[in-house]
């Protein structure tokens, strides 16, 4: 029998696989800048498979893949028509693909996330966000999801509506902040704070997602951690940030040899900024040991950084029979069958 989230976290870590924006760009089957997960319609098969290597790499949920599914972008791209289709195929493809998982089936989560038509000044801008979120979550709960991932809130209040719309429809929440370069919430909340209050609201997990890799995000998760009773989640990007540069947004690149054609690095220039996945096995390894209970990645993970979160927590993965082994490496294996004129050109090959 499937276990609940709930009854996954009592049981020890869940890894949460995000980072389809990214991945499915990089695929090829997402436009960056407007990044709205049309694949869910134009090509489900790319993102079936995309559901499925993070599945394999240890995540212990399948996402729906609505993020900016909501009623604004939609409206921008000119599609709107498209909203209720879109959200109602990306959650029946992550049913599919989490029936797949050999050993237990893997939970299946909605997802709904920042506006960014929220305006803590402007009261109908709270309606329409309310609208949105109203939708979006009724369609999850007519889909049969686990639960609802709520993600990417940089404004404490619309988080608190995003809350308050998925426990209308009973339906356990996860909600997670992303905290950006001025180092508090743009309602003037701290991400402690936010946490706090969100959690005594009944979220089953808070936390913090995106925009801060690593480095930048674990000084945040430690203050949560002290001030949340529950369940703490923590998925940062796998990139470089800073203490001068916190998030991805602004991240410089002092080696790019060409003029970018964008402002910044984000969202396309930022490949030889990654931390590499022992880095981030390391990171892992970190928050749990502070006790962050729902681990993952966003923004920019591959699966196979992921399944090095995964096993460094000590989870071992569908696909950990493919994780590095340079046993039989030609240069620099320890395989007594190899040869040794090769073997003696490791440090000149």
């Amino acid at each position: 029998m499937k276990r609940s989230l709930e009854e996954r976290l009592k049981d020890g870590p869940v890894i949460a696989g995000e980072g389809y924006l990214f991945e499915l760009e990089r695929r090829g089957y997402l436009q960056a800048g407007s990044f709205v997960p049309e694949v869910a319609l134009d090509n489900p098969d790319a993102l079936k498979q995309t559901y499925r290597d993070y599945m394999n790499a240890g995540s212990d949920v399948v996402l729906a893949f609505t993020y900016n599914a909501h009623r604004e972008k939609m409206r921008i791209i000119g599609k709107e028509e498209l909203l209720e289709p879109l959200n109602r195929n990306a959650i029946r493809l992550a049913k599919e693909v989490a029936k797949e998982h050999p050993i237990e089936e893997a939970l299946v989560a909605g997802n709904i996330s920042n506006t960014n038509i929220f305006d803590p000044d402007n009261p109908e801008s709270k309606e329409q966000v309310r609208g949105m979120f109203r939708e979006m979550v009724k369609w999850c709960r007519e889909e049969e999801v686990d639960y609802i991932n709520g993600e990417t809130f940089y404004y404490h209040e619309e988080a608190v509506i995003a809350l308050e719309e998925i426990q209308r429809q009973d339906i356990p929440a996860v909600i997670t902040m992303g905290l950006m370069g001025e180092n508090i919430l743009r309602d003037g909340f701290t991400v402690e704070e936010s946490c706090e209050i969100l959690a005594e609201k009944g979220a089953l997990v808070v936390g913090m997602n995106c925009f801060r890799g690593p480095d930048t995000m674990q000084p945040y998760l430690i203050k949560i951690r002290e001030k949340v009773d529950g369940y703490v989640g923590g998925l940062p990007i796998p990139y470089r940030t800073t203490e001068e540069h916190p998030t991805f947004f602004n991240l410089p690149d002092g080696g790019c040899s060409c003029h970018l054609p964008l402002e910044t690095t984000f969202p396309t220039s930022l490949d030889p900024l990654y931390h590499n996945r022992y880095e981030l096995a390391e990171w892992a390894k970190k928050a749990n040991d502070i006790g962050v209970n729902y681990i993952g990645l966003c923004c920019g993970a591959s699966p196979a950084m992921l399944r090095a979160v995964a096993e460094a927590v000590g989870v071992e993965t569908v696909n950990s029979k493919y994780s590095p082994d340079m046993e039989k490496h030609f240069l620099f294996g320890k395989d007594e069958t190899l040869q040794e004129h090769n073997l003696n050109y490791r440090s000149k090959a």
